[in-house]
């Protein structure tokens, strides 16, 4: 019996993490949240996790129920309040937008001591040793596109290509091997200079085959063999082949 591909991503730090990155993304005042534009945002990512039938937490989940009671709120007619009523109507954005602002107050404090880590670990007490018969790479790292944006990109090229459903959704015994995809991904971007655009990496319309390319790609970024780049915000994303880049550096 066929059984749907899952897949579970560790990278999502949660709910806030993803509303962070929409307030940032489309340059939202904090203080002063869109709440009917956030809520589409934010449904559009979760819907684009459904469609690969990533392993949801229940906790976006709830928040995207919270952001639709919330909208509905804001929908609602407010009662003309009597000049003599010293009630207070609570906005029920209060709630969402202290949440952001704690979490978003951790998240840079976590941010600034994983760098003092990295710096720390730059430092050595052993006396210098040569290690020029020792061929290094050095490491890069992902800045600019982030996992966030390449989830936008993905649902923008099912909108695009028009990959509406039913996509073809069994796994058949002959599925690709994530290690067979990142192989053929990185054959491809390799022998193009000008980096390859994201979408033409998705050129077959099968649920497991757009899980494991999108897996693929991930994992090849994470290995170092290549990045995705975008010039600007909602500009096409193209993944380029980071092993020629540091072998030239070496010469």
């Amino acid at each position: 019996m066929n059984q749907p591909y899952q897949v579970k991503l560790d990278a999502f730090e949660g709910p806030l993490d993803l509303l962070l990155h929409l307030i940032n993304h489309y340059e939202i005042d904090l203080y002063d949240i869109p709440v009917a534009q956030i809520t589409e945002q934010y449904m559009q990512y979760i819907h684009t996790m459904q469609r690969l039938e990533l392993n949801i937490a229940s906790e976006y989940l709830v928040m995207a129920a919270t952001l639709i009671a919330m909208k509905s709120q804001m929908l609602l007619p407010k009662q003309d309040m009597e000049e003599t009523d010293d009630e207070y109507e609570e906005d029920p954005r209060e709630e969402l937008m202290q949440r952001l602002i704690e979490y978003r107050k951790y998240k840079d404090a976590a941010q600034t001591l994983q760098n003092k880590e990295m710096e720390a670990n730059q430092i050595f007490t052993r006396p210098p040793v040569a290690f020029d018969h020792i061929e290094a790479r050095k490491p890069v790292t992902q800045e600019g596109v982030s996992l966030y944006d390449m989830l936008d990109a993905l649902g923008k090229m099912f909108e695009r290509k028009k990959w509406r459903e039913p996509l073809k959704t069994s796994v058949e015994s002959s599925g690709i091997p994530i290690e067979q995809r990142m192989s053929e991904v990185l054959d491809l971007v390799r022998h193009s200079e000008g980096g390859v655009s994201f979408n033409k990496l998705f050129d077959y319309p099968s649920r497991s085959h757009i899980v494991v390319t999108f897996m693929a790609i991930l994992e090849l970024m994470k290995n170092n063999d290549v990045t995705c780049e975008q010039e600007n915000h909602f500009d096409q994303l193209y993944v380029f082949y980071l092993g020629e880049k540091t072998w030239n550096s070496m010469n």
